[in-house]
C-alpha cells in the first residue's frame, strides 16, 4: 500500500497494515498519501471520468477517489455504494440563515442515512484486508447503524456499546436489524468510548469509531464530492456540526491534500458548530485554553452528545489550517433552523441543523457575509430522531425551555365536509 500512518504529535511512523489506532506516545494517526506521486496523476480528470458509473467500485462516492482515499485491491472494497448524496440549494432555510448562495449537502442520503457511511466503508474494508472476523465502536447511534449494516455485508460480527437511555429509537433500531449485538452502558457516550477502547485492546477486536485513521479517510469524500457538484468552483465556507469532530478533521484533511497537490488553489474556511450543552472545543476556542472535557454533556442534538471528543487535536488543526473558526448555537436556535430545513422538503435530524443555525449566528456578527458561497452540511436523515420532530411540531419541548415557534401541528376535526372546508380556509387565511 502507498501509504503509511504517522502520529500527529510525534510524527513517528507506522505500516498501515500494523494493527493499531495510536501512536506509541498516545498521539492520533494519520493515514500519509504519497503526494508527490499524487501530483503527477491526471486526478480530476479521473474523477470526472467516473462520475455516475455503474461499475464497481466508483459507483461509490467515496472509492470514486480512491486514490486519496484508500489505495486497496477491488477485492477487499466493501461497498454499498455510499455517498452520491444531493447538493440542494438551501431555499427559504438559507434566506432564514440570512444567505444568499447556500447549499445544503444532505448527507443522510447514504444508504444507512448517516455520514457515517462513507467512512464505515473504508473502516470494514480495512478490517476484511486484516482478517478481522468482529468490529465493535462506541456510538450515540449514527456510527452503530453505519457499522452493524456494514459488518452485515461484510459477513463479520458488529458489538456496540451505547450510552444508556441516550440513543434515538430511529439508530437504535437500525443497529437491533442489521444484527449488532448491543451493550447498553450505565454512563455516557464518553464512558461508552473508554470502555470500548479497552475491550478492543484485549479481546483483539477491531475498533471502528473515528480514532481508527482509516474511518477519516472516507468521510473526506463528502468535500470532494462537493467541489465535483460544483464543477471545482470552490465556496467560501463549509459549516457543519461538531460531535466526535471526526468529520470536520476529515473535511479539512482532505481540502489539504486538494491543496497541497495543486488541485485546488483556494481554501475554504470551515466553522464548526457545537450545541451549547455539548460544547468542549468551543470553550477551548473561545477562551483560548486547553482542552478540557465537559463530563455532563447534554443536548436535544443527540448525534452530536459528547463531552470529550477523541479528534479534538486534530480538529483543530484543520480550523487553524483554514482559518476557520467554532460556534455554539442553543436548543432553541437547533430546533428552530431544523423546522426550516424540514419545511423546505429536505429535512435532517437535530445535529444536522446546527449548520444552518450555527451560518444564521455567524452572519448575525458578521464572521460570514451574506454573499458568500456557503455549504452546510446535513450530517444524518430526517427520520433518524422522528420523536424531536412530533414533540417540536406538538408543543411538547417546554419542558427543555424549546419553544415550537414554526410548528405544525396536526389539526383535529370532525369526520365531515364542513370541519375540512372550514379548516382549510382557517389554514389559508394564516399562510397569507
Amino acid at each position: 500500500m502507498d501509504i503509511t500512518l504517522q502520529c500527529i504529535d510525534c510524527e513517528k511512523q507506522y505500516d498501515p497494515l500494523e494493527l493499531r489506532y495510536t501512536c506509541d506516545c498516545g498521539g492520533l494517526l494519520d493515514v500519509i498519501h504519497d503526494l508527490d506521486r499524487l501530483k503527477s496523476l491526471p486526478l480530476k480528470q479521473l474523477f470526472d471520468e467516473r462520475w455516475h458509473s455503474r461499475s464497481f467500485p466508483y459507483s461509490s462516492g467515496v472509492w470514486r477517489y480512491r486514490e486519496l482515499i484508500l489505495p486497496v485491491e477491488d477485492q477487499f472494497i466493501v461497498s454499498k455504494p455510499e455517498g452520491n448524496t444531493n447538493l440542494y440549494p438551501a431555499g427559504k432555510a438559507g434566506e432564514y440563515a440570512g444567505l444568499r448562495r447556500m447549499f445544503l449537502k444532505h448527507e443522510g442520503e447514504n444508504p444507512t442515512s448517516s455520514f457515517k457511511d462513507r467512512g464505515m466503508t473504508c473502516g470494514i474494508t480495512m478490517a476484511r484486508l486484516l482478517h478481522a472476523d468482529t468490529v465493535a465502536c462506541a456510538s450515540t447511534g449514527n456510527t452503530s447503524a453505519s457499522m452493524t449494516s456494514y459488518a452485515a455485508l461484510a459477513g463479520m460480527q458488529a458489538i456496540i456499546f451505547i450510552p444508556e437511555g441516550k440513543i434515538s429509537y430511529g439508530k437504535l433500531t437500525q443497529a437491533l436489524a442489521y444484527g449488532g449485538k448491543t451493550f447498553q452502558v450505565q454512563g455516557n457516550f464518553d464512558d461508552a468510548m473508554v470502555l470500548v477502547m479497552e475491550v478492543c485492546k484485549e479481546l483483539n477486536i477491531y475498533l471502528l469509531n473515528s480514532i481508527n485513521p482509516f474511518r477519516i479517510e472516507g468521510q473526506k469524500a463528502i468535500g470532494f464530492e462537493v467541489l465535483q457538484q460544483l464543477n471545482w468552483q470552490m465556496p467560501d465556507w463549509f459549516v457543519l456540526p461538531g460531535g466526535n469532530l471526526g468529520n470536520n478533521s476529515a473535511l479539512s484533511k482532505g481540502l489539504k491534500e486538494l491543496f497541497d497537490i495543486g488541485l485546488i488553489t483556494k481554501i475554504p474556511r470551515i466553522a464548526v458548530i457545537q450545541a451549547e450543552g455539548a460544547n468542549p472545543l468551543y470553550k477551548m476556542w473561545k477562551e483560548k485554553t486547553a482542552f478540557k472535557p465537559l463530563r455532563q454533556p447534554e443536548t436535544i442534538a443527540t448525534a452530536i452528545k459528547i463531552g470529550n471528543p477523541i479528534s479534538w487535536k486534530k480538529a483543530m488543526r484543520g480550523i487553524e489550517w483554514s482559518n476557520g473558526v467554532v460556534e455554539q448555537v442553543s436548543e432553541q436556535e437547533i430546533m428552530d433552523a431544523k423546522a426550516w430545513v424540514d419545511a423546505v422538503g429536505i429535512g435532517a435530524e437535530p445535529a444536522s441543523c446546527c449548520s444552518i443555525a450555527g451560518a444564521k449566528k455567524l452572519v448575525e456578527k458578521g464572521v460570514i457575509h451574506p454573499d458568500e458561497l456557503v455549504i452546510g452540511i446535513l450530517t444524518g436523515h430526517l427520520l433518524k430522531d422522528p420523536e424531536a420532530v412530533i414533540r417540536y411540531h406538538t408543543g411538547d419541548l417546554k419542558s427543555l425551555g424549546i419553544e415550537s415557534r414554526y410548528a405544525n401541528a396536526p389539526i383535529r376535526i370532525e369526520p365531515t365536509l364542513d370541519a375540512v372546508r372550514e379548516a382549510l380556509y382557517e389554514v389559508r387565511r394564516v399562510s397569507r
